[in-house]
């Protein structure tokens, strides 16, 4: 009998195992994007600048992204429930500690406890779900864990924002320690642990590989976060984390294919499906991230939205994302190849991307944004969960948790290029449109002339002195002109975004993935 086989759960007890897993990975996930909102209370609670605050969201990114790789190997040495609890509490305790923390400094270490304690969380709720079910109904197994996943990101903001503006900001980490406790209970109870190879001795252990690994990765997503702000290679650290990071990786490489007890497992991704799923989870990641940064950034810097607003304005998207995982599922169950609906969902992602770009202005509503934000749902509905089962559809045994590994690594990788690239792009593009705009602004034309009158009378009526209403006029005009700047920015960030999905499309038809037939007929 095969392992994959025997670790299948039928009934109540695995409904309970599915619930756990779900309720896990939404956990991790919220925890990812609840903290976006409540950075200002912090900064003003602590005393920190924006630049230290901000080391709050990438401890944790550093932190998952480090263990997200090591979770397969460390499930195999302490045993999968065993290791599932441990990082619940981990995860647990250190959101207590990060709601008690009386510095930034403080907060920024237990966040990254909490990443090492949530990375596990993904990574084994996904091979959990995947391995409770049989063969024939893995699709409908990705659609539940896919629910999470997806619906996590959008739901922080709106509930980051709800606390922040109705309670404060430590209650945003206080909300997960009755969650974790359940789920630690629930886990120990009924989660079964595979019978996988003996454990290693420590001195058959890949020390070496964890140190490459830690470096490799902790490296390139402190380049990835902190880049733009440091000026990228301008600065002399992001230079050295480069550096560090290329090394890092060769080392690593090179270690995990020529030791005989790698940490991570390399060899698995000689399955072609695999290799085509971590690619794809990265395109995934790149797009579900940047989008979940920008739309919120948009409309809180620029229309002036609270936190609660901007975040209940993905609600219904994501509701939209969560009915289409069900369908998804059975689609792929009656045969429909993954390739298709993953084509399907990126080009449903360009048309959300074109129309973001044709209704920015400085003044977009609410309603502008709402039928563009359930055709993002739609397309997120149809990338997730074919991605996740073609990627996992021919593995067996340990390989689910190794390939399970990789896809989520990428999938977070591929957030962070996201959100980095996004951020350095809209900074650069705003600076270039705000040259060309005023390259445009002739101050001696009539109608330039008008304009600062108006403004200027506009100011003494409400009791200004000529001088100071002059300066104030013209404070104006520079603030609309910036205004306009970063709308544009935003603009070219949407239909990039677009275009990227649509080259992307063709490369997915042709994909010829060596086992389709094993992975159909896996799947009927």
């Amino acid at each position: 009998m095969e392992l994959q086989e025997s670790l299948v759960e039928y009934g109540s007890r695995r409904v309970i195992i599915t619930i756990t897993a779900v309720l896990c990975a939404l956990l991790e996930i919220v925890d990812t994007t609840i903290v976006n909102v409540a950075l200002n209370d912090m900064r003003g609670n602590m005393g920190g600048t924006l630049s230290e605050v901000s080391w709050v969201i990438t401890a944790y990114a550093i932190g998952n992204v480090i263990i997200v790789p090591m979770t397969s190997w460390l499930s195999q040495q302490f045993g999968r429930r065993n290791y599932f609890a441990a990082s619940i509490i981990i995860f647990t305790v250190a959101s207590f500690l990060c709601g008690q923390s009386g510095t930034i400094w403080e907060l920024v270490l237990f966040r990254l406890i909490q990443g090492i304690g949530g990375g596990a969380l993904l990574v084994t709720s996904q091979t959990l779900i995947t391995e409770s079910y049989p063969p024939e109904k893995r699709g409908v197994a990705q659609a539940i864990y896919g629910l999470g996943v997806i619906v996590g990101p959008t739901l922080g903001p709106p509930l980051g924002g709800y606390i922040v503006d109705n309670f404060s900001w430590p209650y945003i980490f206080y909300i997960n320690i009755p969650l974790g406790v359940i789920a630690a209970l629930m886990t120990l109870e009924f989660v079964r642990s595979p019978k996988f190879a003996k454990k290693k001795s420590a001195n058959e252990i890949d020390w070496w590989g964890i140190v490459f690994l830690a470096t490799a990765v902790g490296s390139l997503q402190f380049v990835l976060e902190r880049g733009q702000e440091e000026d990228w290679f301008n600065n002399s650290h992001i230079v050295f984390f480069t550096v560090t990071a290329v090394l890092g990786l060769y080392f690593f490489i090179w270690r995990e294919l020529t030791y005989k007890n790698p940490i991570v497992n390399l060899r698995v991704l000689k399955n072609g499906n695999l290799r085509v799923g971590t690619i794809l989870s990265f395109i995934l990641g790149f797009g579900l991230y940047g989008s979940t940064f920008i739309i919120p950034l948009y409309t809180q810097a620029t229309l002036g939205w609270t936190a609660t607003q901007s975040g209940m304005l993905m609600v219904p998207a994501a509701i939209v994302t969560a009915m289409m995982m069900p369908v998804v599922g059975q689609l792929i169950q009656k045969g429909i190849r993954q390739q298709y609906l993953v084509a399907a969902g990126m080009l449903f992602f360009f048309i959300y991307s074109f129309w973001g770009y044709k209704i920015l202005t400085p003044d977009t509503g609410a309603d502008d944004f709402f039928n563009m934000l359930l055709i993002r749902g739609v397309g997120l509905g149809l990338l997730f969960v074919p991605i996740t089962t073609l990627a996992l559809s021919t593995l067996k045994g340990a390989e689910i948790g190794e390939g399970a590994a990789f896809t989520g690594m990428m999938r977070q990788l591929g957030g962070s290029f996201g959100v980095a690239m996004i951020t350095t792009f809209i900074a650069r593009e705003t600076m270039m449109h705000r040259s060309d705009l005023v390259s445009h602004l002739d101050v001696n034309s009539p109608a330039t002339q008008q304009r600062v009158i108006a403004l200027q009378q506009n100011f003494q009526n409400k009791g200004m002195g000529a001088d100071q209403a002059l300066r104030s006029g013209y404070q104006l005009m520079d603030f609309s002109i910036g205004k306009q700047a970063i709308v544009l920015s935003y603009m070219d960030v949407f239909l990039y975004l677009g275009v990227l999905f649509l080259i992307c499309i063709p490369f997915v038809l042709m994909t010829k993935t060596g086992k389709t037939k094993v992975d159909t007929s896996a799947l009927h």
